[in-house]
């Protein structure tokens, strides 16, 4: 499907250049002189590539139409992700590769999203938050308050966040995925 270059949206996946691309950063500029263009932010959905191109506002670009089902992850094998359709049961391997950074959050059990499109797995969705135990933590310094409120933790599957001082080793919080960042004590 075309769209203008202006309709582009953040998490759109665009085929450009026959590749498939996720746009992560758009950016609107009108120049002095010349006509006003599109700078985009995108990633190769099978490479993990990143890259930047100018749009003309005047161009269009092909949207990628994805479709989106809910898989329940079972577990790893090698490089691929066994994944359960819910609603038939059938299985399915896809590459490790389409989780990206937040492989770690993974666990047995979760629920996901996978887009496709003609057939073709492209990109795997986690929940937005996650359930985490406190591997490490920093003790607090009594009177320690001109410095940040914040102290440094590893989680379980390695991953550092920063937490706030009432955190220690062993607790259970809610981690934001994205943003690797602290929500809120689990209840």
């Amino acid at each position: 499907m075309k769209i203008s270059a202006n309709d582009i949206k953040i998490g759109n996946v665009i085929s450009h250049d026959n590749k498939y691309l996720v746009i992560l950063k758009t950016m609107h500029t009108q120049p002095g002189k010349g006509g006003a263009y599109i700078q985009l932010e995108m990633k190769d959905i099978k490479t993990g590539t990143k890259m930047n191109h100018r749009f003309r506002s005047t161009e269009d670009v092909e949207k990628i139409r994805l479709d989106q089902q809910r898989y329940q992850f079972l577990y790893e094998e090698g490089n691929f992700l066994v994944l359960m359709d819910q609603e038939n049961f059938e299985q399915k391997s896809v590459d490790k590769s389409l989780v990206g950074e937040q492989l770690p959050f993974l666990k047995e059990g979760m629920e996901v999203t996978l887009e496709t499109y003609d057939n073709e797995s492209l990109l795997i969705y986690l929940p937005t938050s996650a359930e985490v135990i406190i591997k490490e933590c920093e003790p607090v310094v009594k009177g320690q308050t001109s410095t940040s409120s914040y102290k440094p933790a590893t989680l379980e599957n390695g991953v550092r966040i920063m937490v706030p001082p009432f955190i220690n080793e062993g607790d259970t919080v809610i981690v934001d995925i994205k943003e690797l960042k602290y929500l809120e004590r689990a209840k």
